[in-house]
C-alpha cells in the first residue's frame, strides 16, 4: 500500500513538471522570435510592414498615366508625368523611370536618358522632390506617383529633334509599360536626350 502511494506521488510530480515545462517553452520561443523580427526588419512595426509589402515590384500594366505640360527656359522644356495605380494590391518602386518614345505612326525613336541627380549633372527641376535621390515608394490601388523630365528643344547642326507623341514608361527593365500620350509633341534634341527624376 505504501509503495503504491509513493508511485502515485512520483507520477503526480512528474506530470506537474511535464505540464509546467510545456507551458514555459512556447513563451521562451515567442519572446525570441519577437526579438529576431525587431532586429532584422528595423526598430518599428512600420519598417516590418514596409519590408513585407516591398516584395512585389510595380508593373506599368497596373497604372494609368497623364503627361503634364511644363514650361520652357533657355531652350529646355520641363514637364512631368503622373501615374495612378489602377490595379488592386500593393507594389513598391525605387528608382528612375525607363522611357521609350514613339512617333504618330508608332515607330520607336532614339532616346538617351540621363538620371537626375547624378554625378556631373547640374540640371535642377522645379519640384524639390524631383532633385532628391530615389526612395522606396509603396503604392496601393488609387495611389499616385510622379516623375519630372526635361529636354532641350534647340536644334543645331549636329542634333536631330524627333516628334514623339507617346511615352512608354516602365518601372524596371523587362517589366510591362504604361503608355502616356502627350497633348503636344515631345521633341527632345541631341538624339533623344531626356533628363528624368526618380519617382516621387
Amino acid at each position: 500500500m505504501r509503495r503504491g502511494l509513493i508511485s502515485v506521488a512520483i507520477f503526480i510530480a512528474f506530470a506537474a513538471i511535464f505540464t509546467l515545462s510545456r507551458h514555459h517553452t512556447p513563451s521562451t520561443t515567442t519572446t525570441t522570435t519577437a526579438v529576431q523580427v525587431t532586429t532584422t526588419t528595423g526598430p518599428s512595426s512600420t519598417s516590418t510592414t514596409s519590408s513585407t509589402l516591398a516584395q512585389t515590384a510595380c508593373q506599368g500594366s497596373g497604372f494609368s498615366g497623364v503627361y503634364n505640360e511644363g514650361e520652357g527656359a533657355a531652350g529646355t522644356v520641363y514637364a512631368s508625368v503622373t501615374l495612378t495605380k489602377t490595379s488592386p494590391g500593393t507594389c513598391s518602386e525605387n528608382g528612375w523611370p525607363i522611357l521609350t518614345l514613339q512617333d504618330k505612326s508608332g515607330a520607336l525613336l532614339p532616346v538617351n536618358l540621363v538620371d537626375v541627380p547624378s554625378a556631373g549633372n547640374t540640371l535642377q527641376f522645379s519640384a524639390a522632390k524631383a532633385n532628391r535621390a530615389p526612395t522606396t515608394l509603396l503604392l496601393h490601388q488609387g495611389s499616385v506617383t510622379n516623375f519630372s523630365l526635361a529636354y532641350s528643344s534647340v536644334t543645331t547642326a549636329n542634333t536631330t529633334c524627333d516628334n514623339a507623341l507617346t511615352l512608354n514608361i516602365q518601372f524596371a527593365a523587362g517589366g510591362s509599360s504604361v503608355p502616356v500620350t502627350a497633348p503636344y509633341a515631345v521633341q527632345p534634341c541631341d538624339n533623344g536626350k531626356i533628363w528624368v527624376s526618380p519617382y516621387y
